[in-house]
């Protein structure tokens, strides 16, 4: 099987969606890795761009029912307490600009930003899945231009 995923382009592109639904890494890391093996642009953002989105609507839908299990148990309660510290802290270009400071916040390619921390801060807002993923699909593409043009350059992507 890792051989397969070694040699063989579906393999690299199957490599590169499962890093890029990795939170943190997310397609900031899955960008880069899929162009060291040597994937073409046109190959990469798709993979990218999809593996970043495939998280968000369950991170929406299911979050605060996964806190609410996590915070009956002491130690998950301090883990659950961290992300809503974080989201919160996320929250208020989202608050003051709605749909449009959503989008900032997972356009900009930089730790604590991203698709992950866009369906949280969603979530945590009480935002629909109708009105937060839009903004997260947006940001998402426009993340996936910057990152591909700091990795390809951006003559290559025309």
């Amino acid at each position: 099987m890792i051989s397969f995923l070694k040699a063989h382009v579906w393999g690299q592109i199957i490599v590169t969606l499962v890093i890029s639904m990795a939170p943190i890494v997310e397609l900031r890391g899955g960008i880069p890795f899929g162009a060291a093996l040597g994937l073409t642009p046109w190959q990469v953002i798709p993979a990218a761009v999809i593996g970043n989105l495939i998280p968000a609507p369950f991170i929406i839908l299911f979050i605060r029912k996964i806190f609410d299990f996590m915070r009956q148990y002491p130690k998950l309660r301090v883990i659950v307490e961290k992300f809503e510290n974080k989201a919160h802290a996320k929250s208020g270009t989202v608050q003051k600009y709605e749909a449009v400071g959503l989008c900032i916040l997972v356009a900009v390619p930089l730790p604590g930003t991203g698709a992950w921390t866009g369906a949280l801060v969603a979530a945590m807002l009480g935002l629909s899945m109708k009105r937060a993923m839009p903004s997260i699909i947006i940001g998402v593409l426009i993340a996936a231009v910057i990152v591909s043009g700091l990795t390809y350059g951006f003559i290559a992507l025309v």
